[in-house]
């Protein structure tokens, strides 16, 4: 690495030997660049440039003690293995190591795909109007894709149980809560009180991502859907708790946040985002409000966990507003109740 700082979470020997027995001549381990992608906030992502400049990406748990069913990268390979043959893009796999003794934690590694990430307005006003909808429209349509995917086809037919997806959500994302290290924030009970109380039916179960918005996207240049990222906390389920998620991240171009990606000119609102779902799928998208509740509420949690994970030091670089991050939070749960009804 030519004396630059080997970054938290890569033994570079082993790292280095890993590639070398799967995936080619890579160069010295000395000439292998490797940085931490920042930005994150779940596990720990890594470009790794092989001397003759070719790019991959490497990804792992964050480091120390973690939640038994938190983190599993290996699910996530499975999962865009699986998905490798079908309309929905992934990255291409390289391969997948088990043994943490490599680098102190499984990990796997896919391609690098090249192509803006849209994490805010800025970033979305590098592609011109065109792309801008054409890239909110690609998202629908891979929500469509993934949403046709039979489970079974592609071999995740025991991936998940395919029932009672709220109930296993909210306990599983409740545990977290209860183990998170934040200040008292009496809205939560209330809030999961609620969403426990009032679940509505689900129907048939599908792929469900867990984290679909645009942030988990490479988009190409002409806004098209190159790669869909981040496939960690993907299980069966009904779509509507992806279409909802969606739709929980996207701000209207006339709303409050103008820094957010969907707020730049060209890019829908919320209504046409449902509209075109609806027109897709030829099934009208129910109970709205109350998945907006939930993912909010699961929002909280999932902040709440990466606060808890950075006071620690288990995520590298640490963040650089720990404050500012624990008052995420408590914006989350207010969101999720008014979306309930109950602020």
């Amino acid at each position: 690495m030519s004396g630059a700082e080997v970054p938290v979470g890569i033994e570079l020997a082993g790292v280095h030997r890993w590639f070398q027995d799967h995936v080619g001549d890579v160069g010295a381990a000395d000439e292998l660049q490797i940085d931490q992608v920042q930005g994150g906030h779940s596990c720990l992502t890594y470009i790794v440039r092989a001397a003759d400049g070719t790019r991959y990406v490497l990804r792992r748990p964050p480091v120390g003690h973690l939640l038994a069913s938190a983190h599993d990268v290996l699910r996530e390979h499975r999962v865009i293995t699986a998905l490798a043959d079908t309309d929905v893009p992934v990255a291409p796999v390289v391969g997948a190591c088990e043994d943490p003794e490599v680098t102190g934690a499984p990990f796997y590694v896919m391609a690098f795909v090249d192509g803006p990430v849209l994490h805010d307005r800025a970033a979305a006003e590098r592609l011109d109007i065109a792309a801008r909808q054409r890239a909110a429209e690609s998202m629908i349509d891979v929500l469509v894709a993934l949403r046709d995917v039979d489970p079974d086809a592609v071999g995740l037919g025991d991936f998940a149980k395919r029932s009672d997806y709220l109930g296993r959500q909210l306990r599983r994302w409740h545990g977290q809560w209860e183990a998170a290290d934040t200040r008292p924030m009496p809205g939560m009970a209330p809030l999961h009180d609620w969403l426990v109380e009032n679940q509505p039916e689900e129907g048939p179960a599908g792929i469900v991502h867990g984290d679909f918005r645009l942030g988990n996207v490479i988009h190409a240049s002409d806004g098209s859907v190159a790669a869909l990222l981040d496939w960690e906390l993907c299980t069966l389920g009904p779509p509507a708790a992806d279409l909802s998620y969606l739709l929980s991240w996207w701000v209207d171009p006339a709303g409050t946040r103008a820094d957010a990606a969907s707020a730049a000119e060209g890019f829908p609102d919320r209504a046409q985002l449902v509209a075109w779902y609806e027109e897709r799928t030829g099934e009208a998208a129910r109970g709205l409000d109350y998945w907006l509740a939930f993912h909010a509420w699961r929002s909280a949690c999932i902040a709440a966990g990466v606060y808890t994970r950075y006071k620690a030091g288990q995520m590298g670089a640490g963040a650089d507003d720990l404050t500012r991050f624990e008052d995420s939070v408590e914006h989350s749960i207010h969101t999720g109740l008014v979306a309930a009804g109950i602020a």
